[in-house]
């Protein structure tokens, strides 16, 4: 199942979420203008390194603060695959949770689930020396904080069965749900050392937007409601936003 966009409009425009998709682009535009071998040191020297934080002797092995590396690695992506992915969930589900919280609000919890999710991966890895990069930790935060404001708006979704193609609406809290559960699946059988995807980076992100989405929501966002409505109530075309339950 593939998201391919929600149907929930938002009141603001998302201004932090396309700042932080165009910085990402910007980033991973940088990297496939770079030689195989330049890439590579540059994810070495920025992707974030669970020895590298838990080392005592940080300056004789690298030449940079493993906290900086925390923030460089959100925007570092591995692929084309792996950006696309993780920009169009940031898409679909960023606008609306930056409505939910404001920009300045949304903006440092989107960072301090990145840093949960590196936190966990770092925790359940410590002898690690593989770079973990990507925004996936982060954009897992918001997808924990859409599963717990809007987890009845609806998703138009990609169905792809062998040769059977088709598109669904599908409830968001079922689809992040699923989402979730592959990811401690995943984490439970996938050893955390070895490469591929940061399974508990992911989990640690969505865990801190359950707990963090109570205290940075605005008052008006209730939990476990359909979004937002736009009705047309008048014969001046006057727009009003309800909220649904």
């Amino acid at each position: 199942m593939f998201p391919i966009k929600d149907e929930n409009p938002t009141e603001t425009i998302p201004y932090v979420t396309c700042i932080l998709i165009g910085l990402n682009i910007f980033a991973f535009f940088y990297q496939i203008s770079l030689t195989e071998n330049d890439n590579y040191n540059l994810i070495l020297k920025y992707g974030f390194k669970p020895e590298h934080f838990f080392s005592n002797n940080t300056l004789e092995h690298y030449n940079n603060s493993a906290l900086l590396t925390i923030f460089t690695s959100m925007f570092l992506h591995g692929g084309i695959a792996h950006i696309l992915g993780n920009m169009l969930f940031l898409w679909i589900y960023g606008n609306n949770i930056e409505d939910s919280m404001g920009h300045i609000k949304f903006l440092i919890f989107y960072i301090l689930c990145g840093l949960a999710a590196a936190f966990l991966q770092a925790i359940v890895s410590p002898s690690s020396s593989i770079p973990m990069i990507g925004a996936s930790g982060a954009v897992s935060g918001v997808l924990s904080a859409y599963f717990l404001l809007f987890p009845k708006a609806r998703v138009l979704t990609l169905i792809i069965l062998i040769f059977f193609i088709t598109f669904i609406r599908v409830p968001a809290g079922i689809l992040i749900g699923l989402w979730f559960l592959s990811q401690i699946s995943n984490a439970y059988f996938i050893d955390p050392n070895s490469p591929g995807v940061a399974w508990y980076a992911h989990i640690g992100g969505f865990l801190m937007g359950l707990i963090l989405i109570p205290f940075f929501k605005k008052k008006k966002f209730k939990f476990f409601s359909s979004g937002v409505k736009i009705k047309n109530n008048n014969k001046k075309g006057k727009i009003t936003l309800k909220f649904r339950r």
